[in-house]
């Protein structure tokens, strides 16, 4: 199915400078560059572009801001409110902020207003958890008195990905702000909008000047001029796990900054016989072709057991030609376009690949209309683990179905890989739940269900899929120097 590509509708474009001490200002270099609507490849605007001298900028900000009595002496209980502030502002201006998401990253709009339901949430957990960040008392020996204290880490280097960018801006900033740490942020180049105009409801919440900093620029030039300041305390990077390594290099190289990495995944989705097979086939759907397939966690290889394979396979191939691909802005639409030129042309090279190394190509495969970075849901069947296809992560509608016997040998497939991000099981049988649970090394194991997620659960990988994690408690010990006081009696 297809919708009829509709006219753009109207959509208010926020800032497009840089945030630096609450003044939005243009690079040093006077650069800008341009952000493409993926729907049409036309463009949308240009913003200022941030490089090393901007990053200079910003954190010198930070630090002030950091250092500042207002900043570092403001009460815990009041960090919590300007954050159930920035809560309340975004939720007032959800139908500008999800329009500006789908304009800039393509994601049909009512997955925008689902991200900014869990960013709302996002913002207000920790804004709960502000005042509650507590350290210990301990009977040490001797006639002393020992405590700990959790302090904030300081200034923190932040770099988000396209493919969730309002989502990935609360991860990132409410637990650090929640802990008293200030912020340098870089937003992806392909969608710096959203992110820029909730800087703007930074500041009208009233967060003090150079507490949030936010640069729109290139990974290789600003991304990398954060990852080797020396003055940045602390780096949270979301992205690809070939970044991550250079990311950790430049760590290690300047001033062992504290690193937090969620990266790649090729997580496993596995189908058992007994399962509920109508929901398991609608589950393996939504956790491979959401978000038009860009997603780390993806369920992007899909086991299924062989005594229900084909019959599995026929339906998910037939549920994929029914998925309604077109205007993003179209409340009809289950999948919009992939974010950019560069990520189609990816895409494609894999489905080519699956194709040479002998998978079978059940449906899709093409591109979709005539303008836009649109790709139809593609599924592959009979697709080998070893294959390329089943071991890299392609980021886009690419469902690999492969076939196992038992147990025994899908716990040791699953585990093939470089990657432990995510992993799925659908099964009726409470024992294989556990097993695979168990088994499977991923930092997320859904049961009978994908992609759920909630401020207070944590996220992250074993592997190469990154290290720390980030929303609930786990994440504040990110953001935290414990410091241990011992007082002679």
């Amino acid at each position: 199915m297809v919708t009829a590509t509709r006219p753009e509708q109207q959509v208010k474009i926020g800032p497009t400078k840089l945030l630096i001490n609450n003044e939005w200002v243009e690079s040093v270099s006077g650069k800008r560059f341009e952000t493409i609507n993926p729907a049409t490849g036309e463009v949308i605007c240009d913003v200022a572009e941030a490089d090393a001298p901007d990053v200079d900028k910003a954190v010198e900000a930070a630090r002030a801001a950091f250092n500042s009595r207002e900043w570092r002496n403001m009460s815990a209980t009041r960090r919590g409110e300007l954050l159930y502030k920035l809560a309340d502002l975004i939720e007032q201006n959800i139908d500008e902020l999800a329009r500006l998401e789908t304009l800039d990253n393509g994601k049909p709009l009512h997955s925008s207003y689902g991200d900014l339901k869990l960013v709302i949430a996002c913002y207000r957990y920790y804004a709960g958890w502000a005042d509650k960040v507590q350290g210990k008392t301990i009977p040490i020996n001797g006639p002393y008195f020992c405590y700990t204290r959790h302090e904030p880490v300081g200034v923190v280097g932040q770099i988000i990905p396209w493919n969730f960018p309002l989502l990935m801006q609360a991860w990132k900033l409410s637990p650090a702000l929640a802990t008293g740490n200030t912020v340098v942020m870089k937003t992806a180049e392909q969608t710096p909008l959203s992110a820029l105009r909730v800087g703007e409801l930074i500041i009208e919440a009233g967060f003090p000047p150079g507490v949030v900093n936010i640069l729109s620029g290139y990974g290789p030039t600003a991304g990398a001029a954060i990852a080797r300041h020396m003055d940045i305390d602390k780096l949270a990077f979301t992205g690809s796990t070939e970044v991550g390594h250079l990311v950790m290099e430049a760590a290690a190289k300047s001033n062992l900054k504290r690193v937090t990495l969620e990266l790649g995944g090729k997580s496993p989705n596995i189908v058992f016989a007994d399962a509920d097979m109508d929901m398991a086939i609608e589950g393996a759907h939504h956790s491979l072709f959401f978000n038009q397939g860009q997603c780390c966690n993806a369920g992007s290889r899909l086991f299924v057991e062989e005594k229900c394979y084909d019959d599995f396979v026929a339906k998910s191939v037939e549920k994929a030609r029914q998925r309604t691909v077109g205007d993003p802005f179209d409340p009809n639409t289950k999948q919009g376009p992939q974010i950019d030129q560069e990520q189609f042309d990816k895409i494609m090279s894999y489905i080519e690949s699956g194709m040479r190394e002998g998978a079978q190509m059940l449906c899709g495969g093409h591109r979709w209309g005539d303008r836009g970075f649109f790709i139809e849901p593609t599924v592959f069947a009979n697709v080998k683990n070893e294959m390329k296809i089943a071991q890299e992560e392609i980021f886009g509608p690419v469902m690999s179905i492969i076939k196992f016997k038992d147990i025994d040998e899908v716990i040791h497939l699953a585990n093939t890989t470089m990657y432990g991000l995510a992993a799925g099981v659908w099964t009726k049988d409470i024992t294989k739940a556990h097993a695979i649970a168990n088994n499977v090394r991923a930092g997320t194991v859904w049961v009978n269900c994908y992609h759920v997620f909630d401020a207070a659960a944590p996220f992250g990988g074993f592997k190469q899929s990154g290290m720390g994690r980030e929303l609930g408690e786990y994440c504040l010990e990110h953001y935290t120097e414990v410091k241990t006081v011992t007082i002679k009696l």
